[in-house]
């Protein structure tokens, strides 16, 4: 009787050490996707929010100080872009919104390297969105140029210097504004962007562009001409 109460008691223990390690391994996994899941949103504090608000702040969507705290205006300049951009409109910068802003996930700028050039794999994606947004359907040789006015903007000390710092500047590109930047890009715009990257520019450096059958700013059609491709003049 006496060995019988022994085993069961040896028994028991054993079940309760596997629940405890079944336990510490739950919370463990627990603990990691929370980790790995953690945005920016209201409330939070760091480097991270420091460069939401630094990006906003340059692009017209955000007044407030540049604090590092999410608080309620960083908030509502968030829903802004996410608005402008054809994002989901939660508040919260999680892994698309950060992607848009060209904020890696770690804090930092998504453009700041990379194996394209100096540019990173963000820069890439979001060129050839642009690229395919406004020109699809140009020749070949327009859709680079257009690429190129991008990076040319980068260079350019009245522009911002980041690739989507220049894409979501205010009002700078009408398929932003109209969400044509969110379709999936046709395949000949990633060769126009991977060209512009490497330094192909058939604007002849160009700035800005237009389509003289459909821009009616009186100012851009002012701009000292460069060359025309196909539907579209570029100028300084």
């Amino acid at each position: 009787m006496k060995k019988t109460g022994e085993n069961a008691r040896r028994r028991l223990r054993r079940r309760l050490a596997r629940l405890v390690a079944a336990g510490v391994l739950l919370a463990f996994a627990v603990g990691a996707a929370v980790g790995a899941a953690a945005l920016s949103r209201y409330g939070s504090r760091g480097a991270e929010v420091t460069k939401i608000q630094e990006k906003l702040k340059r692009w017209g969507y955000y007044s407030g100080a540049v604090d590092g705290i999410y608080g309620p205006k960083t908030y509502e300049a968030v829903k802004y872009f996410q608005r402008k951009n054809g994002l989901t409109v939660d508040g919260i910068a999680g892994p698309k919104t950060l992607a848009a802003m060209g904020i890696s996930s770690s804090g930092g700028s998504a453009s700041s390297s990379g194996g394209y050039g100096g540019y990173g794999a963000a820069d890439y994606e979001l060129l050839a969105r642009v690229i395919s947004a406004e020109a699809r359907g140009e020749p070949y040789s327009g859709q680079v140029a257009v690429g190129a006015v991008v990076l040319n903007r980068v260079k350019h000390p009245s522009f911002p210097n980041s690739v989507s710092g220049v894409v979501y500047q205010a009002g700078a590109f009408s398929c932003v504004s109209d969400g044509q930047i969110n379709l999936t890009p046709v395949a000949s715009a990633y060769r126009a962007a991977k060209d512009a990257i490497n330094g192909v520019d058939p604007s002849g450096g160009a700035i800005y562009y237009y389509n003289p059958k459909t821009a009616t700013n009186k100012w851009i059609r002012s701009r000292p001409v460069i060359c025309t491709i196909g539907g579209h003049v570029f100028c300084m």
